[in-house]
C-alpha cells in the first residue's frame, strides 16, 4: 500500500480509504469482513456519515479494536450548532470512539449554506467546541 502526507499533517493515509458508504445495508458480518481485509491490506483511512445508512454501527465495534492504527474521519450535513453538536455526539457513540481524526461539514455546496455554517449558531461552532 502507498501512503501519502495529509495535509499539513504528519499523518500518512493510505492512497485507499474505506469509504463507509459501502456498508450501508450489510450485515455486521459482511462489514467485519470488509474492514478487516480493508486492514490487512494497510487501509488505514476510513471515512463515514450518519447519512450512510447503518455504515457507522457497523464500522464502530471494528474503530473499537483497531483505533490506534486507524485514521478515522466522519462528516455531518448538520447546519446548526445544536444540531451539529448532538450529530456530533452520536457519531462519537456510534463509532465507539471519544474523537474523530477529521470532522467535516458535509455538503456545503454554495454561499447561502457556506454562510449558514459559518455564522452565529452555526455548525462550525460545534465543531470548534469539539475540538476544544
Amino acid at each position: 500500500m502507498q501512503y501519502r502526507r495529509l495535509g499539513r499533517t504528519e499523518h500518512k493515509s493510505s492512497v485507499i480509504s474505506l469509504g463507509g458508504a459501502a456498508l450501508w445495508d450489510v450485515t455486521q458480518e459482511e462489514a467485519d469482513a470488509a474492514i478487516q481485509m480493508a486492514i490487512d491490506n494497510g487501509v488505514n483511512h476510513f471515512d463515514v456519515a450518519p447519512r450512510y445508512g447503518q455504515a457507522e454501527l457497523r464500522i464502530g465495534p471494528m474503530v473499537e479494536r483497531y483505533r490506534k492504527e486507524i485514521f478515522l474521519a466522519c462528516k455531518t450535513t448538520e447546519r446548526s450548532r445544536v444540531s451539529a453538536w448532538e450529530s456530533i455526539k452520536r457519531s462519537l457513540d456510534r463509532l465507539h470512539t471519544d474523537y474523530f481524526d477529521l470532522y467535516q461539514l458535509h455538503m456545503v455546496s454554495d454561499t447561502e449554506t457556506l454562510n449558514v455554517v459559518l455564522g452565529p449558531g452555526g455548525a462550525l461552532e460545534a465543531v470548534v467546541e469539539a475540538r476544544d
